[in-house]
């Protein structure tokens, strides 16, 4: 009787991941290659916390009410459209730009470093920047809990039905909330990107230059349950959003 509880466990946990997984792209590439013939890349400079904290101060200061603005104006009132924008003050870390939540919901757009270093211009930074604060213009945050709530409930229940035990429920809960986190992830990245590329835009800067950091960011391809779409069509995003400037 264990094991046949176990093996219906199991068979319903695989067809959770199924049915929760129905609504992303099942499409993978493998990892991309470099070519044989690219010319290689400039090495990209190390530059301390101070560094990265002056490179990021006029961007900041020229983004940071453009955006607060936007906020305001695309969000419910109830909305923190209060940004702060810093550099993590690890500078060993690796290149990383993400957007967050204080405890008291204020917006945090945190920097590495390393990534800002690995901008060439002020367009870079600030389409990076734009595309930060549009996560939290879109809720993205609020909105992947959501699907991760969903996700850990749908998988449980469904374990639960078939007679699992305990660590088999929590395993398929577990599972669920990954996999409801990450269904919709690409298209929050997408829409970030669009209307970062309007932010940019509205702070007097070239979103057109600023994506060219994405030529040279690793390609995730289209991978099956991966956080972020390929270089490819957050380009096309940028540029198809850009032309309607």
């Amino acid at each position: 009787m264990v094991h046949s509880n176990r093996n219906r466990a199991i068979g319903a946990l695989v067809f959770a991941g199924v049915v929760l997984q129905a609504c992303v792209s099942t499409t993978t590439s493998p990892t991309p290659q470099p070519s044989p013939q690219a010319a290689p890349q400039p090495k990209v400079e190390k530059i301390s916390y101070s560094q990265a904290v002056s490179r990021l101060a006029p961007i900041k200061a020229r983004m940071e009410p453009i955006v607060e603005r936007e906020c305001k104006a695309r969000t419910t009132s109830g909305t923190n459209c209060d940004y702060l924008i810093s550099v993590d003050k690890e500078e060993t870390k690796i290149a990383n730009a993400y957007q967050t939540l204080d405890k008291n919901g204020r917006p945090l757009i945190i920097f590495t470093a390393p990534l800002i270093a690995e901008t060439r211009n002020a367009h870079e930074l600030a389409f990076v920047m734009g595309h930060e604060a549009a996560h939290h213009i879109g809720g993205h945050i609020a909105r992947q809990q959501t699907n991760a709530s969903f996700g850990a409930l749908a998988g449980g229940l469904l374990i639960a039905a078939a007679g699992g035990d305990a660590s088999s429920v929590q395993a398929a809960m577990d599972l669920g909330a990954t996999v409801g986190a990450r269904s919709y992830s690409k298209q929050h990245e997408l829409e970030a990107d669009s209307l970062g590329t309007v932010l940019t835009h509205k702070s007097g800067y070239d979103p057109l230059i600023g994506v060219n950091f994405f030529e040279r960011t690793p390609d995730p391809g289209n991978q099956f349950l991966g956080t972020h779409p390929p270089n490819s069509a957050r380009i096309n995003v940028v540029r198809q959003t850009a032309a309607g400037l």
